[in-house]
């Protein structure tokens, strides 16, 4: 039996960023598209995903998370094209993701920049670098934490 595309989603959700292994691909919005393609007999799934930019070093991992995480799940023939157009944003972060963001330590994307410690907008930026090169390095002078905030693009 086939799978619908909405379970197909829900196993995507649970493969994990190689790089924010607290929110999923689809948490991240990598994941673009979720497809069935073919006769009904033999139908081929077509997964498109964008990663948070064309350099990313970590795009050749969750290829491989997700291929071996559907196999896991039975289903050998699928196609993945990366697609570099329209480029990601961080849009396309889901709410859930902007939660998840900030219980793992990490500022999301939104608004001003609230530390994601102790809640105090009294943050600095230390570097334009943070851990990866989607995330920038800031500290929080109430508090005195560290922590990366995602960088909005």
């Amino acid at each position: 039996m086939v799978p619908s595309v909405a379970q197909v989603w829900q196993w995507l959700g649970d493969v994990p960023d190689p790089e924010i292994p607290a929110l999923s691909i689809v948490d991240l919005g990598i994941v673009r598209r979720v497809v069935w393609n073919g006769a009904s007999t033999e139908p081929e799934l077509q997964i498109a995903i964008t990663p948070t930019y064309s350099g990313c070093p970590a795009t050749a991992t969750i290829r491989r998370d997700i291929l071996s995480a559907l196999r896991g799940r039975g289903l050998d023939r699928v196609r993945l094209d990366v697609e570099l157009a329209p480029a990601w944003s961080t849009a396309a972060i889901s709410s859930a993701g902007h939660a998840k963001l900030r219980a793992y330590g990490i500022a999301p994307p939104d608004g001003a920049v609230a530390c994601p410690q102790c809640g105090s907008f009294a943050v600095e930026q230390i570097s334009a670098f943070g851990s990866t090169p989607c995330k920038a390095l800031f500290r929080c002078t109430a508090c005195r934490e560290p922590f990366d905030r995602f960088k909005c693009h």
